[in-house]
């Protein structure tokens, strides 16, 4: 503490001093009496000597700790240099930084807040989503993970288990893509559920996945089915219980909503289509060149 007071009052007598030697009363005197604050100085850390007599301790400050100036060192000239540079990027073309800026900023308190009508459709669309798979808040299952098979062509990468679609029941859980219930969804939105006037309220599912031949005839090509891209519908359950079935009647309600399912699915099969499918729809999402393929 001695040290630093000794140079605070070195500072204050003269700019150039070589050694100095002051007392402890001369030392109260001169920082008393002065009002500005000055920088601290780098004392030396050699020992103090003693004044002739014994009776006073005093405090050695070198001509280096005195040196240091308040004012400010001038940039160096690779800084200099730099701030050219970036000064020069931000007037290219594109980098206007002051219009941006000006365009960022938003008035706060000129958001209108959403309106509770706004917060309940919000809700509502948020409860839709709980248990939705394939992007479609009336499709609902899991996703499972990825179907492998040691035969070639079967297998489903991207597998969910579906219950519904657009609101109808499912009589099994089926494990498919998403293609197929999406396409499914589709068209008992706009097809089956206004021909039952509203009132359909299941699907009776005959096949979904299952790794097989086409029609399980020996030596041909795997079915969509094999694929996770098919599903077999064969009968369909009214609200007050009434189920109307493919095989028993395929009358001119189920006839007018089969056939407006080609091109919602890529395959149409049905009764008298090839004598496989007399008692189910057979609907798929083939992967192929050209148009739907619907007998």
């Amino acid at each position: 503490m001695r040290r630093i007071l000794a140079a605070l009052v070195l500072c204050l007598a003269g700019p150039v001093l070589t050694q100095a030697v002051l007392t402890r009363p001369a030392v109260a005197q001169i920082i008393e009496s002065s009002p500005r604050p000055r920088p601290p100085l780098r004392v030396t850390a050699d020992p103090l000597p003693v004044a002739e007599g014994g009776a006073e301790e005093v405090v050695v400050v070198t001509e280096a700790g005195l040196t240091r100036s308040p004012r400010p060192l001038p940039r160096p000239a690779n800084l200099v240099a730099k701030i050219s540079a970036l000064a020069a990027d931000t007037a290219a073309p594109g980098l206007d930084l002051g219009t941006d800026l000006a365009k960022a900023d938003v008035d706060l308190a000129a958001v209108t807040p959403p309106s509770a009508k706004e917060k309940r459709r919000k809700k509502r669309e948020a409860a839709s989503m709980e248990g939705a798979v394939c992007g479609a808040p009336s499709i609902k299952g899991i996703e499972i993970a990825a179907i492998t098979s040691n035969i070639d062509g079967c297998g489903v990468a991207d597998a969910v288990q579906v219950t519904s679609v657009a609101g109808v029941q499912l009589s099994q859980a089926v494990t498919v893509e998403c293609s197929v219930v999406q396409a499914l969804d589709t068209w008992v939105k706009d097809v089956a559920q206004p021909a039952f006037d509203g009132k359909l309220s299941e699907l009776r599912v005959a096949a979904h996945y299952i790794c097989r031949s086409r029609n399980n005839k020996k030596g041909t090509k795997i079915s969509e089915h094999g694929k996770g891209r098919a599903i077999d519908i064969s009968a369909f359950v009214l609200t007050d219980g009434k189920m109307l079935s493919v095989s028993d009647d395929f009358t001119k309600t189920l006839r007018r909503i089969y056939k407006a399912a080609c091109g919602t699915f890529r395959t149409t099969l049905g009764p008298g289509s090839d004598g496989y499918h007399e008692d189910h729809f057979h609907f798929d999402t083939a992967v192929r060149d050209g148009g739907a393929y619907c007998r």
